[in-house]
């Protein structure tokens, strides 16, 4: 049994290659002893959109277990934490040896497949595939949506895009913008949602196009998960490559670029892709590098 008195962690900026930038995250090792109320506990002291506890797999194949939690719950899964958390376990020499390295994560939703490259300038990508494939849901009504987010419903895609439902494993409400001033001009109206709460989620991701094919801005308000405003969401960015995905006439491999938290100062580049085949998504990933910032103790 570890000893809980003292703990060892590292932070690092996920879905960049800049400190300073991205989302941060703290993974925590050694908390084997914890209760599930400490380890709320130390990520309320973090207050970091996510905390990651790095324990002994209870799955077989898995290399490890990672247990998630933002500053009021626990997720059972989560995008930057498992990227984040698997370029760390490849910079300690915990993940194997090799440029190239295939390892899986024991997380809630299930066992997440992770695929590492170390690249010559030290810098590490990892890219997972979603341990469920994307369902959908309806999303409240577009003049529902635009009163909660500031906006008029003239500023939401309604005709080649709509709002949507959608998950792979953690749900949000999807919400097509016609431009990004309008991203810009979001502000989750959090009061607006106490007296009439979404059926599908109470998060919501927000995208607009960019003038370059195939990326797109982003944002993320999750105030039930104690996340005002996210800089980069991977279970966020999955569910809608999913949505995506779903929509397109076109099979084989659909990649987009995501780029999240601009608008926050914490600039995010998020790759996502979907695999179809016969009219049905067979894979969703999204990847991205990150990096190390700090590392210390936990005197507990």
């Amino acid at each position: 049994m570890s000893n809980s008195s003292a703990l060892q962690y590292h932070v690092l900026d996920v879905f960049t290659d800049t400190p300073l930038t991205g989302n941060p995250l703290a993974v925590v090792f050694g908390g084997e002893s914890l209760s599930d109320a400490r380890m709320q506990a130390i990520a309320a002291e973090f207050n970091l959109s996510e905390t990651v506890f790095v324990l002994p797999a209870t799955r077989p194949g898995a290399l490890v277990r990672a247990r998630i939690f933002t500053p009021t719950l626990e997720l059972p899964f989560a995008g930057h934490p498992t990227v984040g958390t698997a370029c760390l376990l490849a910079d300690l020499g915990l993940a194997g040896e090799g440029e190239a390295l295939d390892i899986v994560l024991d997380e809630k939703v299930g066992p997440v497949p992770v695929r590492i490259r170390k690249s010559a300038d030290a810098l590490t990508y990892a890219e997972l595939t979603t341990a469920v494939l994307p369902s959908f849901g309806e999303a409240p009504p577009a003049e529902v949506l635009a009163d909660w987010l500031g906006l008029s419903v003239a500023d939401l895609e309604t005709d080649a895009d709509a709002p949507r439902g959608a998950s792979c494993g953690v749900p949000y409400n999807l919400v097509p913008l016609r431009s990004i001033e309008a991203l810009g001009r979001a502000r989750l109206q959090a009061h607006k949602l106490a007296g009439a709460r979404p059926v599908w989620s109470s998060s919501f991701y927000l995208y607009a196009a960019t003038h370059q094919y195939g990326v797109l801005r982003s944002r993320m308000f999750a105030p039930d998960l104690g996340v005002g405003e996210d800089p980069a969401t991977g279970s966020a960015a999955v569910a809608l490559c999913g949505h995506l995905a779903d929509r397109s006439p076109t099979e084989g491999v659909l990649r987009w670029t995501l780029l999240q938290g601009v608008e926050m100062g914490r600039p995010s580049r998020l790759q996502i892709q979907a695999e179809k085949r016969d009219g049905r998504i067979i894979a969703v990933k999204v990847g991205g590098q990150a990096v190390r910032i700090a590392s210390g103790t936990l005197n507990l």
